[in-house]
Formats: C-alpha cells, structure tokens, sequence
C-alpha cells in the first residue's frame, strides 16, 4: 500500500501536526513502508495461535492480606482544616 504526499497532508491537518512541504515525501514513504510490513504481517498464518493475555504466562505473587499499619485516623483529622462526621470537608471546585 502506498500512501501519497497529499494523503500525509491531510493526515496531518487532521492531527493538527505541522509537516513542512519538504517532509511530505519523506513521511510519505516512511508510512508506506510500515504499511507494507503490516501487510507483511497479516498474511501470516495465526489460525493455530491460541489469544494471549500476556506473551509471558507468569503468576504474579501475592502476599498475605493482613493489616500492616495501625489506624491514624483520629490523628491525621485533629490536624486536618476541616472535618464533619469522619470526613475530610475541601472547598467546592465545581458548582
């Protein structure tokens, strides 16, 4: 597949990207040879390749749910501006 200076133009106005004149048939060819690969790829013969969630088939390991800090709650809201019922009160942002 070849795309055409004229394609990268528009392209890029619609990216919002600024490409000088001098660059269109550079990135014109550049785009057609990785779409020449993406061809490349799609005739290769996946029917036997299972769907991978991960190229890796790895296990993360787990540690143990317990509880690893003591409850500050009390203290971090004696020093907070504001609180009302457990809860830190901010100003509104969003009206």
């Amino acid at each position: 597949m070849s795309i055409s200076s004229d394609e990268v133009r528009k392209v890029a106005h619609l990216a919002r990207i600024e490409v000088s004149a001098d660059q269109l048939t550079t990135y014109a060819a550049e785009l057609s040879t990785i779409l020449e690969l993406v061809t490349q790829l799609d005739g290769a013969d996946t029917a036997q390749v299972p769907p991978l969630a991960h190229p890796i088939d790895a296990s993360q390991r787990l540690r143990a749910d317990t509880v690893a800090e003591t409850d500050q709650r009390r203290r971090f809201q004696a020093i907070a501006p504001a609180v009302q019922d457990g809860l830190y009160l901010v100003p509104k942002v969003i009206e």
